[in-house]
Protein backbone atom coordinates (compact mmCIF):
# COMPACT_ATOMS: atom_id res chain seq x y z
CA UNK A 1 0.00 0.00 0.00
CA UNK A 2 1.50 3.42 -0.95
CA UNK A 3 2.68 5.57 1.97
CA UNK A 4 1.71 9.28 1.91
CA UNK A 5 3.40 11.86 4.15
CA UNK A 6 1.30 14.91 5.17
CA UNK A 7 3.38 17.93 6.23
CA UNK A 8 1.73 20.86 8.03
CA UNK A 9 2.82 22.97 11.00
CA UNK A 10 -0.71 22.76 12.46
CA UNK A 11 -0.75 19.25 14.05
CA UNK A 12 -4.53 18.87 14.29
CA UNK A 13 -4.99 19.84 10.65
CA UNK A 14 -2.23 17.47 9.49
CA UNK A 15 -3.65 14.55 11.51
CA UNK A 16 -7.19 15.14 10.27
CA UNK A 17 -5.95 15.39 6.68
CA UNK A 18 -4.00 12.15 7.05
CA UNK A 19 -7.01 10.37 8.60
CA UNK A 20 -9.36 11.50 5.81
CA UNK A 21 -6.85 10.54 3.11
CA UNK A 22 -6.52 7.06 4.58
CA UNK A 23 -10.31 6.73 4.86
CA UNK A 24 -11.08 7.93 1.34
CA UNK A 25 -8.04 6.76 -0.65
CA UNK A 26 -7.00 3.72 1.36
CA UNK A 27 -3.41 4.98 1.66
CA UNK A 28 -1.06 4.47 4.58
CA UNK A 29 -0.21 7.88 6.05
CA UNK A 30 2.40 9.61 8.22
CA UNK A 31 2.36 13.13 9.66
CA UNK A 32 5.17 15.70 10.00
CA UNK A 33 4.66 19.09 11.68
CA UNK A 34 7.62 20.83 10.05
CA UNK A 35 10.06 20.73 7.17
CA UNK A 36 12.98 19.32 9.16
CA UNK A 37 10.83 16.51 10.56
CA UNK A 38 9.57 15.76 7.03
CA UNK A 39 13.13 15.40 5.67
CA UNK A 40 14.05 13.11 8.58
CA UNK A 41 11.01 10.89 7.91
CA UNK A 42 11.83 10.71 4.20
CA UNK A 43 15.36 9.57 5.06
CA UNK A 44 14.01 6.81 7.32
CA UNK A 45 10.77 5.68 5.67
CA UNK A 46 9.73 4.51 2.20
CA UNK A 47 7.49 7.50 1.42
CA UNK A 48 5.73 7.24 -1.97
CA UNK A 49 4.09 10.68 -2.09
CA UNK A 50 4.08 13.85 0.00
CA UNK A 51 1.42 16.52 0.60
CA UNK A 52 3.33 19.62 1.62
CA UNK A 53 2.30 22.93 3.19
CA UNK A 54 4.44 25.79 1.86
CA UNK A 55 4.03 28.31 4.67
CA UNK A 56 5.76 26.89 7.76
CA UNK A 57 8.18 28.40 10.32
CA UNK A 58 11.81 27.29 10.20
CA UNK A 59 12.33 24.93 7.26
CA UNK A 60 9.40 25.82 5.00
CA UNK A 61 7.97 23.93 2.03
CA UNK A 62 10.30 25.62 -0.46
CA UNK A 63 13.37 24.52 1.51
CA UNK A 64 12.01 20.97 1.61
CA UNK A 65 11.63 20.98 -2.19
CA UNK A 66 15.16 22.33 -2.65
CA UNK A 67 16.59 19.62 -0.37
CA UNK A 68 14.75 16.87 -2.23
CA UNK A 69 16.05 18.17 -5.55
CA UNK A 70 19.65 18.45 -4.28
CA UNK A 71 19.55 14.92 -2.85
CA UNK A 72 17.93 13.48 -5.99
CA UNK A 73 14.97 12.03 -4.05
CA UNK A 74 12.25 11.20 -6.66
CA UNK A 75 9.18 11.58 -4.44
CA UNK A 76 6.17 13.27 -6.08
CA UNK A 77 5.14 16.30 -4.01
CA UNK A 78 1.68 17.88 -4.00
CA UNK A 79 1.76 21.31 -2.38
CA UNK A 80 -1.35 22.73 -0.80
CA UNK A 81 -2.19 26.20 0.31
CA UNK A 82 -4.81 27.93 2.39
CA UNK A 83 -3.81 31.46 1.43
CA UNK A 84 -4.87 31.38 -2.21
CA UNK A 85 -1.44 32.65 -3.27
CA UNK A 86 -1.09 30.62 -6.45
CA UNK A 87 2.02 32.50 -7.59
CA UNK A 88 3.91 30.79 -4.76
CA UNK A 89 2.42 27.47 -5.85
CA UNK A 90 3.77 28.04 -9.35
CA UNK A 91 7.16 28.78 -7.78
CA UNK A 92 6.92 25.41 -6.00
CA UNK A 93 6.20 23.67 -9.32
CA UNK A 94 9.41 25.18 -10.70
CA UNK A 95 11.25 23.65 -7.75
CA UNK A 96 9.98 20.21 -8.67
CA UNK A 97 6.53 19.83 -7.11
CA UNK A 98 4.12 17.64 -9.08
CA UNK A 99 1.01 19.82 -8.64
CA UNK A 100 -0.81 22.08 -6.18
CA UNK A 101 -4.26 22.06 -4.58
CA UNK A 102 -6.27 24.28 -2.24
CA UNK A 103 -6.82 23.13 1.34
CA UNK A 104 -10.58 23.50 0.84
CA UNK A 105 -10.61 20.88 -1.96
CA UNK A 106 -12.65 17.76 -1.24
CA UNK A 107 -10.73 14.72 -0.02
CA UNK A 108 -11.94 12.76 -3.06
CA UNK A 109 -10.15 15.32 -5.25
CA UNK A 110 -6.99 15.07 -3.14
CA UNK A 111 -7.01 11.24 -3.32
CA UNK A 112 -7.31 11.42 -7.12
CA UNK A 113 -4.37 13.82 -7.25
CA UNK A 114 -2.26 11.41 -5.19
CA UNK A 115 -3.27 8.54 -7.47
CA UNK A 116 -2.32 10.59 -10.55
CA UNK A 117 1.07 11.46 -9.04
CA UNK A 118 1.85 7.81 -8.29
CA UNK A 119 0.76 6.78 -11.79
CA UNK A 120 3.05 9.40 -13.31
CA UNK A 121 6.01 8.00 -11.35
CA UNK A 122 5.19 4.51 -12.62
CA UNK A 123 4.93 5.69 -16.23
CA UNK A 124 8.19 7.64 -16.03
CA UNK A 125 9.97 4.53 -14.75
CA UNK A 126 8.45 2.49 -17.58
CA UNK A 127 9.56 5.04 -20.19
CA UNK A 128 13.11 5.02 -18.81
CA UNK A 129 13.17 1.24 -19.04
CA UNK A 130 11.97 1.37 -22.65
CA UNK A 131 14.59 3.98 -23.55
CA UNK A 132 17.32 1.87 -22.01
CA UNK A 133 16.19 -1.25 -23.83
CA UNK A 134 15.54 0.41 -27.21
CA UNK A 135 17.29 -1.61 -29.91
CA UNK A 136 18.46 -4.29 -27.48
CA UNK A 137 15.25 -5.87 -26.31
CA UNK A 138 12.69 -7.49 -28.55
CA UNK A 139 9.54 -9.56 -28.40
CA UNK A 140 9.75 -13.34 -28.59
CA UNK A 141 10.23 -13.61 -32.35
CA UNK A 142 9.86 -16.88 -34.23
CA UNK A 143 7.31 -19.34 -35.57
CA UNK A 144 9.35 -22.53 -35.20
CA UNK A 145 7.95 -25.41 -33.19
CA UNK A 146 10.32 -24.84 -30.20
CA UNK A 147 9.22 -21.19 -29.96
CA UNK A 148 5.55 -22.12 -30.30
CA UNK A 149 5.94 -24.63 -27.46
CA UNK A 150 7.65 -21.98 -25.32
CA UNK A 151 4.83 -19.49 -25.92
CA UNK A 152 2.24 -22.13 -25.03
CA UNK A 153 4.06 -22.84 -21.78
CA UNK A 154 4.26 -19.12 -20.95
CA UNK A 155 0.52 -18.74 -21.52
CA UNK A 156 -0.27 -21.67 -19.21
CA UNK A 157 1.93 -20.44 -16.37
CA UNK A 158 1.64 -16.63 -16.66
CA UNK A 159 -1.33 -16.12 -14.31
CA UNK A 160 -0.12 -18.62 -11.70
CA UNK A 161 1.63 -16.72 -8.86
CA UNK A 162 4.12 -19.53 -8.09
CA UNK A 163 7.87 -19.02 -8.70
CA UNK A 164 9.27 -19.85 -12.13
CA UNK A 165 12.80 -20.98 -13.01
CA UNK A 166 13.94 -20.18 -16.57
CA UNK A 167 16.93 -22.13 -17.83
CA UNK A 168 18.88 -21.70 -21.03
CA UNK A 169 22.20 -20.75 -22.53
CA UNK A 170 23.51 -17.20 -22.37
CA UNK A 171 21.83 -14.87 -24.86
CA UNK A 172 18.79 -17.04 -25.58
CA UNK A 173 16.31 -14.48 -24.24
CA UNK A 174 15.53 -15.59 -20.68
CA UNK A 175 14.65 -12.05 -19.58
CA UNK A 176 12.27 -11.75 -22.54
CA UNK A 177 10.46 -14.86 -21.28
CA UNK A 178 10.24 -13.29 -17.82
CA UNK A 179 8.83 -10.07 -19.26
CA UNK A 180 6.28 -12.05 -21.27
CA UNK A 181 5.22 -13.90 -18.11
CA UNK A 182 4.70 -10.51 -16.47
CA UNK A 183 2.85 -9.03 -19.47
CA UNK A 184 0.42 -11.96 -19.59
CA UNK A 185 0.14 -12.23 -15.80
CA UNK A 186 -2.58 -11.09 -13.47
CA UNK A 187 -1.02 -7.65 -12.78
CA UNK A 188 0.79 -6.43 -15.93
CA UNK A 189 0.52 -2.78 -14.80
CA UNK A 190 2.46 -3.50 -11.62
CA UNK A 191 6.27 -3.13 -11.59
CA UNK A 192 8.69 -5.48 -13.32
CA UNK A 193 12.03 -5.28 -11.49
CA UNK A 194 15.06 -7.02 -13.00
CA UNK A 195 18.16 -7.77 -10.90
CA UNK A 196 21.33 -9.30 -12.33
CA UNK A 197 22.67 -11.33 -9.40
CA UNK A 198 26.09 -11.70 -11.04
CA UNK A 199 26.54 -7.93 -11.38
CA UNK A 200 25.92 -7.10 -7.70
CA UNK A 201 28.95 -6.58 -5.43
CA UNK A 202 28.82 -9.23 -2.72
CA UNK A 203 28.66 -6.64 0.07
CA UNK A 204 25.60 -4.98 -1.52
CA UNK A 205 23.57 -8.04 -2.58
CA UNK A 206 21.34 -8.14 0.50
CA UNK A 207 20.84 -4.37 0.48
CA UNK A 208 19.71 -4.42 -3.17
CA UNK A 209 17.36 -7.37 -2.66
CA UNK A 210 15.97 -6.68 0.79
CA UNK A 211 16.69 -2.98 1.41
CA UNK A 212 18.36 -1.25 4.35
CA UNK A 213 17.48 1.23 7.07
CA UNK A 214 19.24 4.52 7.61
CA UNK A 215 22.53 3.93 9.43
CA UNK A 216 22.55 0.16 8.74
CA UNK A 217 26.16 0.43 7.51
CA UNK A 218 28.72 3.07 6.60
CA UNK A 219 27.30 5.24 3.83
CA UNK A 220 23.65 4.31 4.46
CA UNK A 221 22.53 7.92 4.82
CA UNK A 222 18.87 7.24 4.10
CA UNK A 223 16.44 4.35 3.99
CA UNK A 224 16.58 2.24 0.82
CA UNK A 225 13.81 0.02 -0.51
CA UNK A 226 14.98 -3.36 -1.78
CA UNK A 227 13.94 -5.08 -4.99
CA UNK A 228 11.21 -7.10 -3.25
CA UNK A 229 9.50 -3.90 -2.07
CA UNK A 230 9.98 -2.12 -5.39
CA UNK A 231 8.32 -5.04 -7.20
CA UNK A 232 5.27 -4.97 -4.92
CA UNK A 233 2.33 -6.68 -6.62
CA UNK A 234 4.38 -7.31 -9.77
CA UNK A 235 7.33 -9.45 -10.82
CA UNK A 236 10.87 -9.67 -9.45
CA UNK A 237 13.23 -11.17 -12.04
CA UNK A 238 16.44 -12.57 -10.57
CA UNK A 239 18.83 -13.21 -13.45
CA UNK A 240 21.90 -15.44 -12.95
CA UNK A 241 20.41 -16.74 -9.70
CA UNK A 242 23.22 -19.29 -9.43
CA UNK A 243 25.66 -16.44 -8.69
CA UNK A 244 24.02 -15.45 -5.38
CA UNK A 245 26.38 -15.86 -2.41
CA UNK A 246 25.31 -18.36 0.30
CA UNK A 247 24.12 -15.77 2.91
CA UNK A 248 21.83 -14.14 0.33
CA UNK A 249 20.54 -17.57 -0.73
CA UNK A 250 19.54 -18.33 2.86
CA UNK A 251 17.72 -15.03 3.28
CA UNK A 252 16.03 -15.37 -0.12
CA UNK A 253 14.73 -18.79 0.90
CA UNK A 254 13.25 -17.32 4.08
CA UNK A 255 11.57 -14.49 2.15
CA UNK A 256 10.05 -16.96 -0.33
CA UNK A 257 8.71 -19.11 2.50
CA UNK A 258 7.35 -16.32 4.71
CA UNK A 259 6.49 -13.68 2.10
CA UNK A 260 8.02 -11.13 4.46
CA UNK A 261 11.26 -9.17 4.28
CA UNK A 262 13.28 -7.33 6.91
CA UNK A 263 15.57 -4.54 5.77
CA UNK A 264 19.22 -4.60 6.83
CA UNK A 265 19.52 -2.82 10.14
CA UNK A 266 15.77 -3.03 10.71
CA UNK A 267 13.53 -5.05 12.99
CA UNK A 268 10.14 -4.60 11.33
CA UNK A 269 9.06 -7.38 8.94
CA UNK A 270 7.37 -6.07 5.78
CA UNK A 271 4.89 -8.19 3.83
CA UNK A 272 5.88 -8.60 0.16
CA UNK A 273 3.78 -10.05 -2.64
CA UNK A 274 6.08 -9.93 -5.67
CA UNK A 275 6.16 -12.98 -7.89
CA UNK A 276 9.71 -14.31 -8.23
CA UNK A 277 11.00 -15.42 -11.63
CA UNK A 278 14.60 -16.65 -11.60
CA UNK A 279 16.90 -17.48 -14.51
CA UNK A 280 20.21 -19.27 -14.90
CA UNK A 281 22.53 -20.72 -17.53
CA UNK A 282 23.95 -23.13 -14.96
CA UNK A 283 22.85 -26.64 -14.04
CA UNK A 284 21.52 -25.82 -10.57
CA UNK A 285 21.02 -29.48 -9.67
CA UNK A 286 24.73 -30.10 -10.21
CA UNK A 287 25.52 -26.90 -8.32
CA UNK A 288 23.37 -28.09 -5.42
CA UNK A 289 25.06 -31.51 -5.37
CA UNK A 290 28.43 -29.73 -5.27
CA UNK A 291 27.26 -27.59 -2.33
CA UNK A 292 27.40 -24.30 -4.23
CA UNK A 293 23.62 -23.77 -4.32
CA UNK A 294 21.06 -24.55 -1.65
CA UNK A 295 18.97 -27.61 -2.45
CA UNK A 296 15.98 -26.26 -0.48
CA UNK A 297 16.13 -22.95 -2.39
CA UNK A 298 16.18 -24.84 -5.68
CA UNK A 299 13.01 -26.69 -4.63
CA UNK A 300 11.33 -23.34 -3.86
CA UNK A 301 12.30 -21.84 -7.23
CA UNK A 302 11.66 -24.69 -9.66
CA UNK A 303 7.90 -24.99 -9.14
CA UNK A 304 7.61 -24.30 -12.86
CA UNK A 305 10.67 -24.76 -15.10
CA UNK A 306 10.92 -23.26 -18.58
CA UNK A 307 13.72 -24.11 -20.98
CA UNK A 308 14.59 -21.51 -23.63
CA UNK A 309 15.98 -23.25 -26.74
CA UNK A 310 19.37 -22.21 -28.11
CA UNK A 311 19.28 -20.50 -31.49
CA UNK A 312 20.83 -23.49 -33.29
CA UNK A 313 17.70 -25.50 -32.40
CA UNK A 314 15.35 -23.06 -34.16
CA UNK A 315 17.43 -21.72 -37.04
CA UNK A 316 14.36 -21.37 -39.23
CA UNK A 317 13.54 -18.27 -37.11
CA UNK A 318 16.76 -16.50 -38.11
CA UNK A 319 15.25 -14.67 -41.13
CA UNK A 320 12.47 -13.26 -38.95
CA UNK A 321 14.91 -12.36 -36.16
CA UNK A 322 17.22 -10.70 -38.69
CA UNK A 323 14.33 -8.66 -40.10
CA UNK A 324 13.37 -7.51 -36.61
CA UNK A 325 16.93 -6.49 -35.74
CA UNK A 326 17.40 -4.69 -39.05
CA UNK A 327 14.32 -2.56 -38.41
CA UNK A 328 15.14 -1.84 -34.75
CA UNK A 329 18.83 -1.05 -35.26
CA UNK A 330 18.35 1.12 -38.36
CA UNK A 331 15.67 3.09 -36.51
CA UNK A 332 17.89 3.54 -33.45
CA UNK A 333 20.86 4.65 -35.56
CA UNK A 334 18.70 6.96 -37.66
CA UNK A 335 19.74 5.44 -40.98
CA UNK A 336 17.84 4.18 -44.01
CA UNK A 337 16.45 0.66 -43.77
CA UNK A 338 18.75 -2.04 -45.19
CA UNK A 339 18.12 -5.64 -46.22
CA UNK A 340 20.22 -8.80 -46.13
CA UNK A 341 21.08 -10.55 -49.39
CA UNK A 342 20.10 -14.23 -49.66
CA UNK A 343 23.69 -15.54 -49.60
CA UNK A 344 24.43 -13.51 -46.45
CA UNK A 345 21.23 -14.80 -44.83
CA UNK A 346 22.22 -18.35 -45.77
CA UNK A 347 25.57 -17.82 -44.06
CA UNK A 348 23.84 -16.63 -40.87
CA UNK A 349 21.54 -19.66 -40.90
CA UNK A 350 24.46 -22.06 -41.33
CA UNK A 351 26.38 -20.73 -38.33
CA UNK A 352 26.16 -22.59 -34.99
CA UNK A 353 25.62 -19.53 -32.69
CA UNK A 354 27.07 -21.34 -29.67
CA UNK A 355 28.71 -18.34 -28.00
CA UNK A 356 25.81 -15.99 -27.25
CA UNK A 357 22.82 -17.15 -29.29
CA UNK A 358 20.24 -14.46 -30.20
CA UNK A 359 22.26 -11.71 -28.52
CA UNK A 360 25.24 -12.66 -30.68
CA UNK A 361 23.05 -12.56 -33.81
CA UNK A 362 21.87 -9.08 -32.90
CA UNK A 363 25.44 -7.82 -32.40
CA UNK A 364 26.59 -9.36 -35.69
CA UNK A 365 23.74 -7.71 -37.60
CA UNK A 366 24.61 -4.31 -36.12
CA UNK A 367 28.22 -4.78 -37.24
CA UNK A 368 27.00 -5.70 -40.73
CA UNK A 369 24.74 -2.63 -40.91
CA UNK A 370 27.61 -0.31 -40.01
CA UNK A 371 30.04 -2.05 -42.39
CA UNK A 372 28.05 -1.38 -45.58
CA UNK A 373 27.18 1.90 -47.30
CA UNK A 374 24.61 0.44 -49.69
CA UNK A 375 21.07 -0.74 -48.96
CA UNK A 376 21.99 -4.42 -49.41
CA UNK A 377 24.13 -6.34 -46.92
CA UNK A 378 26.05 -8.99 -48.84
CA UNK A 379 28.05 -12.00 -47.79
CA UNK A 380 31.25 -9.91 -47.76
CA UNK A 381 29.88 -7.95 -44.82
CA UNK A 382 29.31 -11.12 -42.77
CA UNK A 383 32.13 -11.25 -40.18
CA UNK A 384 34.90 -13.72 -40.96
CA UNK A 385 34.30 -15.74 -37.80
CA UNK A 386 30.68 -16.36 -38.86
CA UNK A 387 31.63 -17.33 -42.41
CA UNK A 388 34.46 -19.51 -41.14
CA UNK A 389 32.29 -21.10 -38.46
CA UNK A 390 29.39 -21.99 -40.74
CA UNK A 391 28.36 -25.63 -40.74
CA UNK A 392 29.74 -27.28 -43.85
CA UNK A 393 27.94 -29.84 -45.94
CA UNK A 394 27.15 -30.88 -49.47
CA UNK A 395 25.39 -28.39 -51.65
CA UNK A 396 21.73 -29.17 -51.61
CA UNK A 397 19.35 -28.86 -54.56
CA UNK A 398 18.89 -25.25 -55.57
CA UNK A 399 21.65 -23.89 -53.29
CA UNK A 400 23.67 -22.31 -56.09
CA UNK A 401 20.63 -20.48 -57.36
CA UNK A 402 19.75 -19.41 -53.85
CA UNK A 403 23.21 -18.02 -53.16
CA UNK A 404 23.37 -16.22 -56.48
CA UNK A 405 20.10 -14.36 -56.38
CA UNK A 406 20.60 -10.72 -55.53
CA UNK A 407 17.47 -9.20 -57.06
CA UNK A 408 14.86 -7.51 -54.88
CA UNK A 409 12.65 -9.95 -53.04
CA UNK A 410 10.00 -9.64 -50.37
CA UNK A 411 10.78 -10.75 -46.84
CA UNK A 412 8.41 -13.71 -47.19
CA UNK A 413 10.17 -14.87 -50.39
CA UNK A 414 13.56 -14.64 -48.72
CA UNK A 415 12.26 -16.50 -45.68
CA UNK A 416 10.81 -19.29 -47.83
CA UNK A 417 14.06 -19.73 -49.74
CA UNK A 418 16.09 -19.63 -46.54
CA UNK A 419 13.87 -22.26 -44.91
CA UNK A 420 14.25 -24.54 -47.93
CA UNK A 421 18.02 -24.06 -47.87
CA UNK A 422 18.45 -24.81 -44.18
CA UNK A 423 16.23 -27.91 -44.38
CA UNK A 424 18.09 -29.21 -47.45
CA UNK A 425 21.51 -28.58 -45.86
CA UNK A 426 20.47 -30.32 -42.63
CA UNK A 427 19.21 -33.32 -44.58
CA UNK A 428 22.49 -33.58 -46.48
CA UNK A 429 24.44 -33.25 -43.25
CA UNK A 430 22.48 -36.13 -41.69
CA UNK A 431 22.55 -38.28 -44.86
CA UNK A 432 18.79 -37.74 -45.27
CA UNK A 433 17.99 -39.48 -41.96
CA UNK A 434 14.55 -37.94 -41.28
CA UNK A 435 14.25 -38.50 -37.52
CA UNK A 436 17.82 -37.40 -36.82
CA UNK A 437 17.42 -34.27 -38.94
CA UNK A 438 14.13 -33.36 -37.24
CA UNK A 439 15.80 -33.66 -33.83
CA UNK A 440 18.74 -31.47 -34.87
CA UNK A 441 16.40 -28.77 -36.18
CA UNK A 442 14.31 -28.83 -32.99
CA UNK A 443 11.15 -30.01 -34.74
CA UNK A 444 8.47 -31.86 -32.79
CA UNK A 445 8.85 -35.13 -34.73
CA UNK A 446 9.76 -36.57 -38.12
CA UNK A 447 6.20 -35.95 -39.38
CA UNK A 448 6.74 -32.20 -39.00
CA UNK A 449 9.89 -32.41 -41.11
CA UNK A 450 8.15 -34.49 -43.79
CA UNK A 451 5.40 -31.87 -43.98
CA UNK A 452 7.98 -29.10 -44.56
CA UNK A 453 9.78 -31.24 -47.16
CA UNK A 454 6.53 -31.74 -49.09
CA UNK A 455 5.86 -28.00 -48.99
CA UNK A 456 9.26 -27.31 -50.58
CA UNK A 457 9.17 -30.41 -52.82
CA UNK A 458 12.42 -31.67 -51.30
CA UNK A 459 13.36 -35.22 -52.28
CA UNK A 460 16.60 -37.12 -52.20
CA UNK A 461 18.26 -37.29 -55.62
Amino acid sequence: MPLVLVVDDVPTLAQQYAYDLKRVGGYETLVATGGREALDIIAAEAVDCMILDLEMPGVDGFEVLRSLREQGVPIPVIVYTGTGNYDRCVQAIRLGAYSFIDKVESMERVAREVENALERVRLEAEVETLKRDLGTEMPLVGTSRPMQQLREQITRVARIPSPVLIVGESGTGKELVARELHRLGAEPRKPFIAINSAALPENLVESELFGHERGAFTGANRMHKGAFELAAGGTLFLDEIGELPPPAQAKLLRVLEEQRVTRLGGERAITVDARVVAATNRDLESEAEAGRFRQDLLFRLNVHVMSVPPLREHRSDIPELAEHFLAAICTRLGIRRKRIAPDALECLMSYEWRRNNVRELRNIIERMIIAVDTDVIGVDQVPAEVRGGAVTGSRAPGSAEFAGRQENKTFQELKTEAERRIIATALERNDWHITQTAKELGLADHASLLKIMRRHNLKRS
